[in-house]
């Protein structure tokens, strides 16, 4: 069993002030798999004030400096990718080998992104009699999640070290090895002491101490859009900054006529990669009513053709869903579905054939679903995928846009008819023939999806504050 029982406090790892035990169950054996030290407020406390104490002097880096130290970031995180990986197969069930190549790469990618952006950053800028500069927002608590752990926690510790800010990170309780690693990373790199700090906990408690902290400066969240109102609430009383990053119900609009054969592999891949825990994943899957039997039949193909297995082996299969709550979530929601009147194409409830014990879950497909069924509404974060008809393009854009979320959309067809769809889809993000938005692009949503963005120059402005000078001689 992997044991990370201290927190990494100004530049240190120390034993927790009164934390208690908790042990991380491994979803494909549904047994214990690694301990941790679940935090207290007091442990948050220290934590800000090593972060207020190393910002006095972090803050005024330069540019030159950051640089050089995201530099020997990217140099120890390669280190131990083959470690990261490892560690999200034995907690969340991620494949070793989508580990390898994909899940630690996010994390790398976050950093190569964010020294690209401030290679190219402007810090000043003149607009008429102003002056316009961007200076360091002070303390940064951040909450991230346990799907994509290291890419999330990536996109906001490496756009705040390049802002010149100071930080606290509490990763997901569901997954924090690769925190622990990543806190070693930082470590030999060679961090000011106090400039990134790690606190392992639950939200409940070191995630709304880090919300309603007095000397937190800004507070960036990603996860479930319900636990981002409980991060804004705790927030609203010290007026801080709250930059989140939230749920998500994509939609995959394929456009009539579409060559199905060519764009529907690589944008329902999007549902099965992971196990389908992205909050991007294109899960509404919206066809043509002349394409609409074609369309389920070969989204069922590859559904059917998937295998799930042993995330400690290498290979191309599914691993199991992160936990039994996770897994119990998506359970009810295949029922529901079938219970709604959905044809059930394959898949469906229980374990898959293959396996006894774990929190594996069939790749399923449903046809026939319309917009008042759960399923059609709600987050899956499972590989579960929906087929809907549509008459005509305003209906489908119409039914795209029902959801109170806006993260995320995918168009699939002609990519100049994509390109006229695109503005009409209420969503941050529109990807044409593909399901995730390109490198450097900006992450974020609109409506319950969130606000602010990351990833690229618009990250690392959001993680920054804007002063206005004026009188300055040109």
């Amino acid at each position: 069993m992997q044991k990370y029982l201290q927190h990494y406090i100004n530049g240190k790892w120390v034993d927790s002030i009164g934390g208690t035990l908790h042990a991380v169950i491994n979803p494909a054996t549904e047994e214990p798999g690694t301990e941790i030290t679940m935090g207290t407020e007091a442990d948050v406390d220290a934590a800000v004030a090593a972060a207020k104490s190393a910002f006095e002097s972090y803050s005024q880096t330069s540019r030159e400096e950051r640089l050089a130290l995201l530099g020997r970031i990217v140099e120890e995180y390669q280190k131990r990718m083959p470690d990261i990986a490892r560690s999200l197969a034995e907690e969340m069930g991620a494949p070793v080998s989508l580990g390898t190549a994909a899940q630690a790469p996010a994390g790398l990618g976050g950093f190569l992104g964010t020294i690209a952006a401030l290679e190219e950053f402007q810090f000043s800028e003149r607009q008429g009699p102003n002056t316009i500069v961007y200076e360091p927002m002070g303390v940064i608590g951040m909450i991230t999640p346990w799907n994509w752990p290291l890419n999330q926690i990536a996109l906001k510790v490496a756009p705040a070290l390049a802002g010149g800010n100071t930080m606290v990170l509490k990763p997901s309780e569901e997954c924090p090895g690769n925190a622990a690693i990543l806190a070693e990373v930082m470590d030999a790199a060679g961090v000011p002491a106090g400039v990134f700090n790690l606190v392992q906990g639950d939200g409940p408690t070191v995630g709304a101490r880090i919300a309603s902290h007095p000397d937190i400066d800004m507070v960036s969240f990603t996860g479930s859009t319900r636990a981002g109102i409980l991060v804004a609430k705790a927030a609203a009383d010290t007026v801080k900054r709250v930059h989140q990053e939230l749920g998500g119900k994509s939609p995959n609009l394929v456009l009539p006529g579409a060559d199905l054969e060519t764009v529907l592999p690589p944008t329902v891949a999007g549902v099965l990669i992971n196990t389908g825990q992205s909050c991007i994943s294109p899960t509404k899957v919206l066809v043509h009513n002349s394409q609409a039997v074609e369309a389920s039949k070969m989204i069922k193909d590859i559904f059917a053709a998937q295998e799930v297995g042993d995330p400690m082996s290498e290979g191309g299969h599914l691993g199991p869903v992160v936990n039994k709550a996770q897994y119990d979530k998506i359970q009810d929601l295949i029922q529901s579905a079938i219970d709604e009147g959905a044809t059930l194409e394959t898949g469906g409830t229980g374990l898959p054939t293959n396996v006894n014990r774990g929190f594996y879950v069939k790749p399923t497909v449903f046809s026939g679903v319309s917009s008042d069924m759960r399923i059609a509404r709600e987050e899956i974060f499972g590989p579960v995928i929906t087929v809907m008809s549509y008459d005509d393009v305003d209906e489908a854009v119409t039914t795209a846009n029902d959801t109170e979320y806006g993260l995320s959309a995918v168009i699939s067809g002609d990519p100049a008819e994509a390109a006229k769809v695109a503005p009409r889809l209420r969503a941050g993000m529109v990807a044409i023939n593909n399901w995730s938005p390109a490198p450097g692009a900006p992450f974020g949503g609109y409506k319950q999806s969130g606000n602010g963005r990351e990833g690229g120059v618009y990250g690392l402005k959001d993680f920054m504050e804007m002063k206005s000078i004026s009188g300055i001689p040109a």
